[in-house]
């Protein structure tokens, strides 16, 4: 299973473009691009692949016959079925054996801290330098799914190119829970690993629902009075939820119900939690942000999420944290799962140096 090198949704510049100069017609013929209230009117307009990407150098690969149902309208007694049947497609996937047999790791099942893990070391063995370091992962899957598919993808090449032991977290999702379910998942794996390791020596990272999950566990981790980790990393995703920001527009435009759970439109995770809620949606008070430790953003300038991941750089600079972004250019949301594309690899090793970086380095 080759996931979409791209995803379709429109860029917020180059619809500026095609409003401001319509193909044969004058300026004086349009209505007015921007309206009083901020609001752009763009024309339908085709959006082809960005001429800076690099050839892949790998044929798409074919979709799976069978399917499974989908997870965003399904009952809280029928989802298990459902991600076993997910987890069951991907590994049995030329994909995901492709994964495997380029970043060679060894890979078990483990409970920590009253949670279910799968704990990552790299098959030629943890670096001298990352002997006393371990990484926290926090898969992507909208809150709903994704435990040993995205897990695998994000936490499978960091622990091999980085050489570092990566434990990715099963946490519980909706719609059987609500928040802060996950968060709680989080905090207590992290508090049984302080035990072993001292705080500045722990980095947490994860995607898309998994950033949002990071930022969420950081907060907890300070309402519990708990040491923060030494950095965190939020990819294709931010401290507030992904549809916020002039790319959740975009996104809703070309994606449409596939992006709706529910009737009012909002993901049932998040079901009781009020958008004000700086605990669930950490971007809400700057003074929780003005706290995080050392923070790394990533997206692409077809993430549906980039307005998320660009506003929470921005209030962590203000409030001066060392936060770096990394934006490249014509990819879409996660794209890193891909690991075939030159700008996967690259985001790999921007990662793994981020926390080489940032993690403490013991004598």
């Amino acid at each position: 299973m080759r996931l979409p090198r791209l995803h379709a949704a429109l860029f917020m510049v180059l619809a500026g473009c095609a409003a401001l100069f319509p193909v044969g017609q004058s300026l004086a013929d349009q209505p007015a691009p921007v309206d009083d209230r901020g609001t752009i009117h763009v024309p339908a307009f085709l959006l082809p692949e960005s001429s800076f990407l690099k050839p892949a150098g790998t044929e798409k690969e074919a979709a799976p016959s069978r399917t499974c149902p989908p997870l965003q309208k399904a009952r809280p007694s029928e989802a298990p079925a459902i991600r076993q049947c997910e987890r069951g497609l991907f590994q049995a996937s030329s994909y995901y054996k492709r994964l495997r047999d380029r970043y060679a790791v060894a890979s078990v099942q483990q409970e920590i801290g009253g949670v279910h893990t799968e704990v990552f070391v790299p098959a030629g063995g943890v670096a001298v330098r990352n002997r006393k370091r371990v990484l926290i992962d926090l898969h992507g899957g909208a809150f709903l799914g994704g435990w040993g598919i995205n897990s695998e993808s994000e936490s499978v090449p960091l622990a091999a190119l980085g050489r570092i032991k990566v434990i990715s977290v099963d946490y519980h999702e909706a719609p059987e829970h609500t928040f802060p379910a996950a968060s709680a998942d989080v905090t207590a794996v992290y508090r049984q690993l302080l035990e072993r390791y001292k705080p500045e020596d722990i980095g947490i990272y994860g995607c898309s629902a998994g950033a949002l999950l990071a930022a969420e566990a950081i907060t907890r981790f300070h309402e519990e009075n708990l040491p923060l980790p030494g950095a965190v990393a939020m990819l294709s995703g931010g401290a507030s939820y992904w549809s916020e920001g002039d790319s959740g527009y975009f996104g809703r435009a070309v994606y449409g119900d596939d992006l709706v759970f529910d009737s009012a439109g909002r993901n049932p995770y998040f079901k009781e939690t009020p958008p004000s809620d700086a605990s669930a949606f950490p971007v809400r008070s700057a003074a929780i942000l003005g706290r995080f430790p050392p923070s790394l953003l990533i997206s692409g300038t077809r993430d549906i999420a980039l307005s998320s991941v660009v506003y929470t750089h921005s209030v962590l600079v203000a409030r001066g944290v060392e936060a770096e972004l990394h934006v490249w250019e014509g990819l879409g949301h996660a794209f890193f799962y891909d690991f075939d594309l030159p700008e996967s690899r690259a985001a790999y090793q921007v990662i793994a140096r981020f926390f080489d970086t940032h993690l403490a380095v013991e004598p």
